[in-house]
């Protein structure tokens, strides 16, 4: 077999490899859209639930997700990115360093009911925060750290050394370096593992089934102690709770926690995007 053949043999692998990853995404995406579009109208996403949540809107659910998501950044972006620059630019290469940097990699992989459990203990029941937006946004940033830091990290490293010695040889502090200079060229970088972080802080369940989320809840919270509803697991509970649930309900829910993953990413893509035009290498 030539070698023309073989190439082509394996550029076919892969496209059909490609296509049996993405074929199922899109069969369930258009399934979503199919039997949830229906339900969007302007009741539905404007209005809370009523009837035993079987009729009604979503509207305390999507605030909820956004407060928590907001929330969860608020804590999760400075402490991650500031983990990072230090990881990256300060920290010598020690065994500590190197036993913080395994611990890093070993929490990305721990099971999100952990770190529900996890808060529970600590920010629910120890600090007495309750089941409320401060104890569901800290443990879900927590859960968050390890992807915001990790690439981050990667990112910041990812910058050429040359940046820093011309800064250096020019007179210029490190901390001034790293600020005017390396952390924009990496930012393209820094927005993907933030975008990677929120992403699934959005879409959890577990964490905040231990610590803020609400079953019925059919009013805004005042305040920052306060429980909410949140579209990942009211849509868990009028999946499985809730007998004689509408599927036009339950779909349409899911649609609209879709859309709202989808809009935070691409906003997040196109902030990368003209941060990544801007980059000088």
């Amino acid at each position: 077999m030539s070698r023309w053949a073989i190439q082509r043999l394996g550029f076919g692998l892969l496209g059909l490899t490609t296509l049996i990853v993405v074929a199922p995404i899109l069969l369930v995406i258009g399934l979503i859209v199919v039997q949830g579009l229906p339900a969007l109208n302007w009741e539905f996403i404007s209005t809370a639930p009523r009837n035993g949540m079987k009729e009604g809107g979503i509207f305390p659910a999507i605030v909820g997700t956004i407060l928590l998501t907001l929330g969860t950044a608020l804590v999760a972006i400075p402490v991650g990115v500031g983990g990072a620059v230090y990881l990256s630019e300060y920290a010598h290469d020690t065994k500590l360093t190197r036993a913080i940097r395994l611990a890093i990699v070993n929490l990305a992989g721990i099971p999100s009911v952990v770190y529900g459990l996890f808060g529970l203990g600590l920010f629910v029941l120890f600090l007495q925060f309750g089941t409320s937006i401060i104890a569901g946004s800290l443990t879900l940033a927590i859960m968050t750290l390890p992807i915001i830091i990790t690439t981050s990290e990667e990112a910041l490293r990812a910058v050429p050394a040359e940046f820093r010695t011309v800064n250096i040889s020019l007179g210029g502090t490190k901390w001034q370096g790293i600020r005017r200079i390396v952390l924009p060229q990496a930012l393209p970088g820094i927005i993907t593992g933030i975008i990677l972080g929120m992403l699934r802080a959005a879409g959890e369940t577990a964490p905040i089934l231990f610590t803020v989320a609400a079953f019925f809840l059919p009013r805004l919270p005042s305040s920052p102690f306060d429980q909410v509803m949140a579209l990942p697991y009211h849509l868990y509970v009028i999946s499985t709770q809730v007998p004689g649930m509408p599927p036009q309900q339950q779909y349409g829910t899911a649609l609209v926690l879709l859309i709202l993953v989808l809009s935070l990413n691409v906003s997040a893509t196109l902030i990368r995007s003209y941060f990544r035009r801007r980059r000088q290498w």
